[in-house]
């Protein structure tokens, strides 16, 4: 039995010399506490897992390591309007055109130098500058409706030759301004105009103007020297109680006949259409409002 030993462990040693090698796996190795990896072999599963994770919404910190909680606070902060960005930011500047509608500007912003059409509904702006549009002589339309306009400067208009639509409807005005001379159409629909708010010969030299919009103010008479250009006006809803044979004809003259007139309104004012006949002698059709 002792001669038989040492054959076996020949034999032993032989099988192990023999056998091919375990393939192992590699091992993945954690730093303890982190979510750092160690080693090479997983670097590609480690920058797959950054991916899924912003995906995901989570956020990840420049040197590689993630922030396992988001912080609420960060994902919840709603955007703000920022009022001091650059113009064409702020607004959209397309070809000319200008928009500036609801975004809550409280004055009118710089405008580019070709600026033909401006666009500024529904905002806050509350006054107009002589300096708003001194280098800005290309405009042709302007649009400030609805905002809270009560002031506008003197001569805010003049340097506008060009400028052939205005509206100021939706505002707080008490006056009007000095309108430049080639309007075609103006509107101040729905202000607080009165009649001493308007010069008397604020619209003789307007030889342009097509539509005049004055309704829903607190007008007590009929504007004065309105141009023969006019085919609409608008005076609805104003405290009108007086009206005279001059007012749209020419009591000297009863051959005169007001052609370019179409339409006048004049309804939700006090005054009985019927007790001023005469006044209406050259028009081609009566104005709208109340006559009983």
């Amino acid at each position: 039995m002792k001669t038989l030993q040492p054959v076996f462990l020949f034999v032993l040693l032989s099988l192990v010399k023999t056998a091919p090698p375990l393939q192992q796996e590699s091992l993945k190795f954690y730093e303890y506490d982190t979510n750092t990896v160690l080693g090479s072999p997983i670097e590609q599963d480690y920058e797959m897992k950054i991916k899924d994770i912003k995906k995901d919404g989570w956020n990840v910190s420049p040197n590689n390591t993630l922030r396992l909680q988001a912080d609420d606070s960060e994902r919840n902060v709603q955007p703000t309007k920022d009022t001091n960005l650059p113009t064409c930011l702020l607004c959209v500047c397309l070809s000319g055109s200008v928009y500036c509608e609801e975004i809550d500007i409280e004055a009118v912003p710089p405008l580019p130098k070709e600026t033909a059409y401006l666009y500024a509904r529904f905002n806050k702006i509350k006054r107009i500058a002589v300096s708003d549009f001194a280098d800005i002589t290309t405009l042709r339309r302007i649009d400030f409706s609805g905002n809270q306009i009560e002031e506008i400067e003197d001569g805010a208009f003049s340097k506008l030759l060009l400028l052939e639509e205005l509206s100021l409807a939706e505002n707080r005005l008490v006056k009007l301004p000095v309108l430049p001379p080639k309007l075609t159409t103006f509107n101040a629909n729905q202000n607080r105009i009165k009649s001493r708010g308007i010069k008397a010969n604020a619209f003789k030299r307007l030889t342009n103007l097509a539509y005049l919009y004055l309704g829903h103010n607190a007008l007590e008479s009929v504007p004065l020297n309105l141009p023969e250009s006019l085919r609409i006006l608008h005076l609805q809803y104003n405290n009108i109680t007086t009206i005279n044979d001059d007012t749209f004809c020419k009591s000297n003259n009863t051959r005169y006949i007001r052609t370019s007139m179409d339409e006048i309104r004049m309804e939700g004012n006090p005054i009985l259409l019927a007790k001023h006949v005469n006044a209406f002698s050259c028009l081609r059709t009566l104005p709208v409002g109340s006559y009983y």
